[in-house]
């Protein structure tokens, strides 16, 4: 898509909420820069315009839709999970999970950024490069690296050569499983059960798993609140699936990383286990143990 402004990104397909984010000259993506100061009709009344808050009227136009936390993708298929704060000032992204986006993605001062309402919890982001007036559409990951959410080891190739290959991981928020773990494989219990390590960050009440792992293994999940079993070593935890604007993960991690005294940092191997076709299983394996 090309030759588009910003005033035809907001009104393309309204029937979805959307909102734009841009920068003015001297700006960064960077949240240590997020903050502008404007004056208001020459008064003494000084607003803090930041770029990782959620606009007011977006977040009314979906009641319920944005409480805790939000699940970015882009078109080419890769997603983020972003915490969320109520401030002051409104609904807003945590630094850390914001900075991890923008440094994902490498966006520079030039780049638009379109967010789109899909469902509860989900959000569609739409990265423009400025020209002029006009805007061009990326629609393929950056050339630097091509980031994703969880790390996902390559099934063996069975497609056909001009398939794409899977995406690699960027070395900012999430690396290389072999950067994590050496050869994870050797993990699992059954060598063909779908699996992704998951290094562990500041935010542990869930268990999430991406799209990219469910769309590269094509994964079903059972209904919201369905039950499902963390298997460790020497127990069966029994917990139950979420599904947040068709993004799934399972509750009772934080317990799971308190009781196995896991860190920030930590890397998991998280063997899933179906039946019927459906994940009904989490087997988690140690590596540093």
């Amino acid at each position: 898509m090309s030759g588009k402004s910003v005033y035809n990104l907001l009104q393309d397909n309204v029937s979805k909420p959307r909102f734009c984010k841009s920068l003015s000259t001297g700006e960064t993506w960077s949240s240590k820069s997020m903050y502008s100061l404007f004056v208001v009709n020459s008064s003494d009344s000084w607003f803090y315009i930041m770029k990782r808050i959620i606009p007011e009227e977006f977040v009314r136009s979906a009641p319920g839709a944005f409480e805790h936390r939000v699940v970015f993708s882009v078109r080419w298929g890769n997603s983020w999970q972003l915490w969320l704060q109520r401030g002051k000032n409104g609904l807003f992204m945590e630094e850390e999970d914001w900075d991890e986006f923008v440094s994902d993605n490498f966006l520079g001062p030039n780049d638009v950024l379109l967010f789109i309402h899909v469902d509860t919890m989900f959000i569609e982001v739409q990265i423009y490069k400025q020209d002029s007036y006009h805007l061009k559409e990326i629609t393929s990951a950056p050339l630097q690296a091509d980031p994703q959410a969880e790390v996902v080891t390559p099934l063996p190739q069975t497609s056909p050569p001009e398939t794409p290959a899977p995406a690699r991981a960027s070395t900012s928020g999430a690396r290389q499983a072999d950067a994590l773990v050496n050869n994870p494989e050797q993990y699992l219990s059954n060598p063909s059960n779908p699996f992704f390590v998951k290094k562990l960050g500041k935010k542990i009440d869930v268990l999430y798993v991406s799209h990219l792992v469910t769309e590269r293994y094509g994964l079903q999940f059972g209904p919201h609140n369905s039950p499902m079993f963390y298997i460790l070593p020497n127990e069966k935890i029994e917990a139950n699936t979420k599904i947040y604007g068709g993004c799934a993960c399972f509750n009772g991690w934080a317990a799971i990383c308190r009781k196995y005294k896991l860190k920030q940092g930590d890397a998991v191997v998280c063997e899933l286990e179906r039946s019927g076709g459906v994940v009904t299983a989490v087997r988690l394996h140690f590596p540093n143990e």
